[in-house]
This record gives structure tokens, sequence and C-alpha cells, in this order.
């Protein structure tokens, strides 16, 4: 069963240090036919860890170390639900894969650790979202990122529909009232069909509406936004999104929403709405760290130097770290002196630094936040700010 990816389970995935690690990323394809192709290249890239491990004098526990692997390369049924990319890792006693919404590079190497920086840029908050589309009918709770967007399994206790949030206390149908709980006083001159204290049938309905509201808006926070930590954007109708915000505790939820249907939408749709709300804050969240880390860098309080910041990672100095995506730099790593030095040898074998910066900052609880090439603020690769 594919798990969720966050930082708990990031944590998790660090936490194994039993080498061989083996660590393998694909990129894999959602339709057919293209995804016909999956299987073979992992067959490739399982034979490539193989190698790995021979050629490093682990060839005694190839077979036992694969053979996971080796069952996932034949599972037909695993590979009819593919994503957009796909991270399996395995070492003694251990064994787990991700689905991912976002294209990887393809990757495959035998380490004495997991290779983890390209699940620190999906696993990180800067550009995750979930999305909850909200009607009397139906609710949806979608997950993902300026990629791409899927559905996210609701928990048994969220209701589906408000009847089934109200049961037998739901206003009979054949009572009078509109659908959506409003009534059309200022259509009709009547100032007692009114939202705000209606009489009799149709303030029954509304408070129906409102009793529903709240009952999705606790199970959601309950076992999907207080765990998830993720910003939560509303697809709803204009007047269920007033009433929704007016009943809604959840700290998550966005003051901007995606005010439609969810049934005039498809999922691409959602996902180009959904960004347009989220990309303003991503940017401003990101051009914050690196003006703090311009100003921090003049107080001496910061560092793009890899040498530099592995002895403060190591320290536990490094508060945010930012280190430029898909760049690998080789290097020979000294976690016990905190060195961390780029080195000429490319083998396949070899540490990437950024990852193990990435690796010392996490474990000594700072913040990895992997940035574009283009909005990077260093040559060097890496940025880091201080704690002091």
């Amino acid at each position: 069963m594919n798990r969720l990816l966050d930082s708990k389970t990031l944590n998790q995935l660090l936490a194994q240090r039993e080498a061989p690690c083996l660590s393998l990323y694909q990129p894999t394809h959602r339709s057919f036919p293209e995804r016909q192709q999956d299987p073979i290249r992992f067959r490739h890239l399982v034979r490539q860890l193989e190698d790995s491990l021979r050629q490093q004098g682990w060839g005694n526990q190839a077979e036992a170390l694969l053979q996971p692997f080796y069952a996932l390369m034949d599972n037909a049924d695993f590979w009819n639900h593919n994503l957009d990319g796909l991270a399996v890792f395995g070492c003694q006693g251990y064994f787990e894969y991700f689905r991912l919404q976002r294209k990887v590079p393809e990757f495959a190497v035998a380490n004495d650790r997991m290779h983890v920086k390209p699940l620190v840029r999906i696993a990180q908050s800067a550009d995750r979202y979930q999305i909850l589309c909200l009607s009397r009918d139906s609710v949806r709770l979608l997950g993902g990122n300026r990629d791409a967007l899927d559905e996210i399994h609701l928990h048994e206790n969220v209701p589906r529909t408000l009847a089934e949030a109200l049961g037998t206390e739901l206003t009979e149908k054949s009572q009078s009232g509109f659908s959506q709980g409003y009534s059309r006083a200022s259509e009709r001159g009547d100032p007692m069909q009114n939202e705000a204290g209606g009489s009799g049938k149709q303030a029954e309905i509304d408070r129906d509406r409102d009793r529903y509201f709240r009952e999705v808006d606790r199970t959601i926070i309950e076992h999907h936004s207080r765990p998830s930590g993720l910003p939560l954007i509303l697809a709803a109708l204009p007047e269920q999104q007033s009433h929704f915000r007016r009943i809604s505790q959840n700290e998550h939820l966005l003051p901007e929403g995606i005010e439609i249907g969810q049934g005039a939408l498809t999922l691409n749709e959602i996902r180009e709405e959904s960004w347009l709300v989220m990309q303003p804050r991503y940017l401003k969240r990101l051009e914050g760290l690196i003006n703090q880390f311009g100003t921090s860098h003049g107080k001496g309080l910061a560092s793009d130097q890899l040498e530099e910041i592995g002895q403060a990672a190591v320290q536990g100095r490094v508060a945010t770290l930012l280190v430029e995506a898909e760049r690998q730099i080789p290097g020979r790593v000294d976690k016990a002196e905190g060195k961390a030095t780029p080195a000429e040898d490319e083998a396949a074998t070899t540490p990437d630094l950024l990852d193990e910066l990435t690796i010392w900052t996490l474990e000594q609880g700072g913040e990895v936040i992997v940035v574009p090439l283009e909005r990077m603020p260093t040559q060097s690769g890496a940025a880091a700010i201080y704690r002091f």
C-alpha cells in the first residue's frame, strides 16, 4: 500500500541506516499505452541496483535485498495505477515505495544512505495543498501541487453528503424551502423568508445546511487538515463559500477559494484554478526566505559555502537550508567532523553533497526547501540560514 509522503514518513525513511541502502527513482505514466513501458524501465533500474551491490562487495546480499523489488516488478496490477513518478527504497528489514505527483529523474543506486533530496522537494509543504470540493450531495478532497492533483481517500468519519451527515434528523424533502438553503426574499419581497431568521421550514433547511457544514468541517480538521498541516482551498458555489467560512474552525482554510460547483470543472481545471490561489503565497514565502538569507549573510548568520554549511548542519545551527533542485554535487563526506567537500569523482556511488547536507539538516530539526534553479540565490547549490 502506498503511504502518504509527509515529514513523518520522510523521517522514518531517514532512520533507515543499515547499509547497503537501495534508492530507486523513476518517472512513470498515468495513462495507457505510455505506462506499458514503466515496468520495463523498472526492471532495467533493478538491474542497476544489482550491479551496484556487486561492485561494492554486497553481492551476497543482493538476492535477499532485491526480492521485494522483484515482486513489485512482476505485479501487473501495481503498474496499472501509476502517477507521475515512483520512488522505491529498501535495506535489511525495510521496504517502501511512494507514488509521486511529480516527475523525477531516473536514478538507482546502492549506498550507505537513502537518496532523499527528490522526496524532500515533494514532501515539503512549500507548494502542496488540499482542496475541499463541497456541495449538498458530494464531499471530495483533492491533494497535490502545481503539477498534479489526485483524489484523497476520505476518512470513514467524514460524511459524503448532507443526508449521510444528518441521517434521520434531515428535514424532509416534502417540506418547503430551497435546495441551497436560501430563501428568495429579495425576489419576492417577503422579509419573513430570509436567511438570517426566516420562518418555519426554510429555517429548518438552513439549519440542516449549517449542521452539515459543521460536521464536514470538524471531520476534515481532525482526519485530514491537522495531520497534514497543508493549506486548504474551498471549491464550492459562492453562497456555500460564505456560509461554510462563517462556520469553519479550520485554521488551514485559506480566505481565497474556487467559487464554482465542482461538477463544472475538470480535475486539470481545478488544478489550474487552485494554483492561481497558491502561487502568490508560494512566491511570497520563497522571496521572504531569500531576503532573509541576504540579511543574515551580512550579519555572519548565513553561508553558501558547502564546507561551512556542513559543519553548521552537524552542530545543529542550520535553521533553513535552500538547495538547488535537480543538481547533484559529488564529494567526500565525514559527518563526524561535519566535512562536505566537493570532488571530481562522479561514480554512481559517490555521495551527493546536497543530499548529505539535506539529511544532516533534517536530522537536527532544520527545514529544507528545494528551490528551482532560476530562483536559487547562490551559485554553490546551497544557501543556509543559521539559528545562531
